[in-house]
């Protein structure tokens, strides 16, 4: 199945998503808020409930879907590819969203094929947050179609010549992508052992990107924000390697100027990056 080139630039109708504390604490807690954060978690805490910002991702679930149907792309060969989160205001602890989102391209990688989508979340009227999304599609690609364009924006890159700035280890729980799913995702790769295997994973079923993306998120806020998520603005990462449930995360971050953060994640014991090309912006 080819993908639909005339979808490009078409948006959805506007999702609403009503929710709760309980919510954005079951999310804190699939990228493994612990109770030092209970800001996040209890909704009776004297300062007030806040909501981590990677959140942002959570309403844009079924605007994502719908857009890859229109696309026409073959749901059995997804991958994840990248994730940017932008923060324009403090996500409230409850209340009701209003997302839509557009099939912003597709793009001809030769062997792959990538469909970037972009998401865009209010509330009363007042953006709170933006999403953008980038699906590989497996064997999708020689369709004689656009190559992506050089990205224009100045992305910072992990300095060769110093240590980082930070560094940040945080073991997963072994029920880690059970408990994230709760939030929406509810892929059986991240559940099913029997799954798993069948897709190529016969160590067992995977963590969520998503996941592995908020628990970096987490580092950045506790070592480069004050532990304050209002200041971490603008999260970007590339998804490389899988997790498991019960890996180490290990969220490298250097600071570049400018609040920009180059950051780095892998899972400890091995070499390979989990999340790369990835940074953020803290003010």
């Amino acid at each position: 199945m080819s993908f639909d080139l005339s979808a490009v630039g078409t948006s959805t109708k506007p999702y609403s998503m009503t929710y709760d504390w309980k919510t954005v604490a079951t999310y804190a807690l699939g990228i493994g808020a612990k109770k030092d954060e209970l800001e996040y978690l209890f909704e009776g805490h004297k300062n007030g409930m806040k909501v981590y910002p990677t959140f942002g991702v959570v309403p844009a679930y079924e605007a994502i879907v719908e857009l890859l149907g229109r696309s026409k792309t073959n749901m059995a060969m997804v991958v994840h590819g990248g994730q940017t989160v932008i923060a324009h205001k403090p996500i409230p602890s409850h209340g009701t969203f209003e997302t839509i989102g557009t099939l912003k391209a597709i793009y001809d990688l030769k062997k792959f094929g990538q469909v970037i989508l972009e998401t865009s979340t209010s509330m009363k009227g007042e953006k709170l947050f933006d999403t953008t999304w980038s699906i590989i599609v497996r064997g999708a690609g020689g369709f004689d179609g656009p190559r992506p364009p050089s990205d224009g924006e100045d992305e910072p890159s992990v300095p060769k010549d110093r240590a980082a700035d930070f560094t940040f280890e945080e073991a997963t729980s072994p029920e880690q992508a059970l408990l994230y799913r709760i939030a929406g995702d509810v892929n059986p790769l991240h559940a099913d052992p029997e799954f798993a295997a069948a897709v190529g994973f016969p160590q067992g079923p995977i963590l969520h990107g998503l996941a592995t993306y908020g628990f970096a998120a987490r580092a950045i806020i506790k070592n480069a924000a004050g532990g304050d998520a209002t200041k971490l603005k603008r999260f970007t990462a590339q998804f490389r390697k899988p997790v498991w449930p019960g890996d180490t995360i290990v969220t490298q971050g250097w600071k570049v100027g400018d609040g920009k953060l180059a950051v780095l994640a892998t899972a400890k014991g091995r070499p390979d990056p989990v999340l790369a090309n990835a940074w953020a912006i803290v003010g």
